[in-house]
């Protein structure tokens, strides 16, 4: 689950990390209100929403009054934003975040995440943070250095010193940033984050460290050993189709393409869009059919996908093992078919347990399908039929 920079804030503030001064508001009125609370004389107004790229779709603007502020977030707020991470319909602004302008020297990129190559907890920095920070990265992987930490957040201090003397960092303004980076990587642990983002952390003209823009990711995994979070979860914008899916023990995420995903193991789903993707397919969702769920909860998953009038094919590619078996993907797949307003074309391609035995449910269950042997096969023949 991610949280809006306003939460990610009220966050990290708890736990010692320096931030602006800063509110957040549901109406414009509201908005220059708070603007009036602040120090300084220019503010930052920010649409809050989820995904990333706000600054450069306009999502982050500057005023140089109150009222200035109000006419700002009466732009914003009901509108709908478009970054590079949203879909092509963008996400709705409910609300923005009134913050005093931080008059940068300087800005870093930090951030707290595991290491998929290694699967160890590690702290990434760059002294080229800012808005453009995933762009210079494209160009030079090597402006990114990385810091090893503890299972309990810590680090030692020589690694600490190395990786704040890469970041351009020395003296008191190095101490200042350990401790900085030491409080991310506690919040990370305590939390069961997947992601504690400060982009930019930033080194003001006056020398104050700030971290003006933040995110968190949380697990949700580890959502039950959290309830305080729970408040949260109820205020975030989660996508109803998606919201239906969870509930159904299934992991979800719409996506714009038109061939739907039926995937189990969030391994092999990644590893079927990327070859959909790189075949010139292009995907309406990813899915991960968690161990947990039963046949009938498959079949409502499926369901959201037939009603999904943009998917022209179904793509099944599954592995039995563990709880889910392949025929239980068939047997899903029967029942959603028996209930929906519409049939699409399946390319059904398995292995593992009851592989065979899936096989020979679809032709006893009447189910039209197109069986294949590969996973590459399975996508050329579903982006054909997506034609």
């Amino acid at each position: 689950m991610n949280l809006y920079e306003f939460q990610a804030k009220e966050i990290l503030a708890r736990h010692g990390v320096p931030i602006p001064a800063g509110h957040v508001a549901e109406s414009a009125t509201d908005a220059e209100a708070r603007a009036n609370e602040l120090p300084g004389e220019k503010f930052a107004v920010k649409a809050q929403i989820h995904a990333g790229g706000r600054g450069i779709a306009g999502g982050v603007r500057l005023a140089a009054t109150p009222r200035n502020v109000r006419a700002i977030a009466e732009e914003m707020i009901g509108s709908r934003l478009v970054t590079e991470q949203t879909r092509k319909d963008g996400e709705e602004i409910k609300s923005v975040y009134v913050e005093a302008a931080v008059d940068s020297e300087f800005d870093l990129f930090v951030a707290v995440l595991v290491d998929q190559a290694t699967g160890e907890l590690t702290i990434i920095g760059s002294k080229s943070g800012g808005v453009d920070f995933e762009k210079q990265v494209k160009l030079d992987p090597d402006i990114v250095v990385s810091l090893p930490v503890s299972l309990d957040g810590t680090f030692s201090q020589s690694d600490g010193k190395a990786f704040l003397s890469k970041l351009g960092l020395e003296g008191e303004l190095a101490e200042r940033c350990r401790e900085v980076l030491s409080a991310l990587a506690r919040v990370f642990v305590k939390i069961d984050a997947s992601l504690v983002e400060v982009n930019p952390l930033t080194i003001t003209k006056d020398n104050q460290l700030l971290a003006v823009d933040a995110k968190i990711t949380l697990d949700n995994n580890a959502r039950f050993r959290h309830p305080e979070f729970d408040l949260m979860a109820a205020e975030s914008v989660i996508d109803e189709v998606e919201m239906r899916a969870q509930k159904d023990e299934i992991n979800l995420v719409r996506m714009d393409g038109n061939i739907g995903m039926v995937t189990n193991g969030a391994g092999l789903a990644l590893a079927t869009q990327d070859i959909l993707m790189d075949a010139g397919g292009k995907p309406a969702n990813f899915m991960d059919i968690r161990t947990t769920a039963t046949s009938l909860q498959v079949a409502r998953g499926i369901g959201l996908l037939l009603a999904d009038p943009k998917i022209k094919v179904l793509l099944i590619n599954v592995h039995g093992g563990g709880m889910t078996t392949c025929d239980t993907v068939v047997e899903a797949l029967a029942f959603a078919n028996a209930h929906a307003d519409r049939k699409l074309p399946v390319v059904f391609r398995a292995a593992g347990q009851n592989a065979d035995y899936a096989r020979m449910l679809l032709k006893d269950r009447r189910i039209a399908h197109e069986p294949v042997d590969s996973i590459s096969d399975a996508v050329k023949r579903a982006i054909a039929l997506a034609a």
